[in-house]
């Protein structure tokens, strides 16, 4: 397998595949790097190197009890970056990755990257506070540790099931074999650090962080998103980027990288070629 030891002595599993301009996907909570499967293979075929690793207490990565916060995400994604030598990258994340991106790219600079872009992403806070008026309440977010701490598994079969995918709308088509993909990749994960990981993603604020990045974003989110709410998410962050592009899906759910994969990468590669 191929792992990083980071300074802190956690092992950080990673996938890198091909050769040419590198593109690095940082995932959503609570997966691994295996939900970007459909991602990488598009984007290998066009000749690009790509590269995704499982976030510490996340996937085949270290089930570390600490470190669950987006100080050590992002310091990790640069030791890895760091590792693998990797220049004029492209960086992708999805949801809690999307904050993750952010993070990385404002706390450790730009000499390494080219562009980002952020998928139904969590910044720029998505806890309600006098700031931020239009976040979720906080009481959203310890209902969602006390169904981890409770019943992980039946809470991540109802997730991924139900709201995840927009699987509970009228006239969806679920596919049983996604949630149980869904389901397999939370499982595999550590508790602790998919408990911890609910407040990283919930009350980091990246409204500084966002200021600071001059480097092209693709801001991608759907306007059906039960996860991560449109209105208080990706339009806030595009106004805040210095070089932010915001591109709005009508009906996407969270998940639109795997529902809507196919116009997911084609804008994506859009932009990368762009």
């Amino acid at each position: 397998m191929n792992t990083i030891t980071t300074s802190d002595g956690t092992e950080i599993f990673y996938k890198d595949w091909g050769t040419g301009q590198p593109i690095v996907f940082s995932h959503g909570w609570p997966l691994s790097a295996d939900d970007w499967d459909t991602q990488m293979l598009f984007f290998l075929s066009k000749g690009f190197r790509v590269i995704a690793h499982d976030r510490r207490g996340h996937g085949r990565s270290t089930q570390t009890s600490d470190g669950h916060d987006m100080d050590h995400y992002a310091d990790d994604l640069a030791a890895l970056t760091a590792y693998l030598d990797l220049k004029d990258a492209i960086h992708v994340g999805h949801s809690t990755g999307g904050g993750e991106v952010v993070h990385y790219i404002a706390r450790h600079g730009e000499s390494r990257v080219a562009k980002a872009a952020i998928l139904s992403a969590v910044p720029p806070l998505m806890v309600k506070t006098e700031a931020n008026p239009g976040g979720l309440p906080k009481d959203v977010f310890d209902g969602l540790q006390a169904q981890v701490a409770a019943n992980r598994a039946q809470f991540y079969y109802d997730f991924a099931a139900g709201p995840f995918y927009g699987y509970n709308r009228p006239g969806a088509k679920p596919s049983q074999a996604v949630v149980w993909n869904w389901w397999r990749q939370g499982m595999m994960g550590g508790a602790k650090a998919h408990y911890d990981g609910i407040v990283a993603f919930s009350q980091t604020d990246f409204t500084e962080d966002l200021k600071k990045i001059t480097v092209p974003v693709l801001v991608m989110h759907g306007d059906d998103d039960q996860i991560v709410p449109y209105a208080d998410s990706a339009p806030l962050s595009a106004k805040l980027l210095k070089n932010g592009t915001l591109k709005t899906y009508k009906g996407f759910p969270h998940g639109m990288p795997t529902t809507e994969a196919e116009t997911t990468n084609a804008d994506l590669l859009a932009f990368i070629k762009g």
